[in-house]
């Protein structure tokens, strides 16, 4: 992801939202750790991520 767009919560959890839906754990969970300011939207995307690709104790653990 370009540099530029790593500082932006919406842009970061759109990336998120699409890694996860395509099954790229690994490449979301990146982009999460880069962010600096997590909100409850972006964890909401993580969450709903980690269910969607039945990693449940990974959902809870975060």
């Amino acid at each position: 992801m370009p540099e530029n767009y790593r500082n932006n919560n919406i842009i970061s959890t759109s990336a998120i939202d699409m890694l996860m839906k395509f099954g790229d754990v690994e490449s979301a969970e990146r982009i999460f750790r880069s962010i600096k300011t997590k909100n409850i939207i972006t964890y909401g995307a993580m969450v709903k991520g980690y269910v969607g690709n039945e990693m449940f104790e990974k959902a809870l653990d975060l």
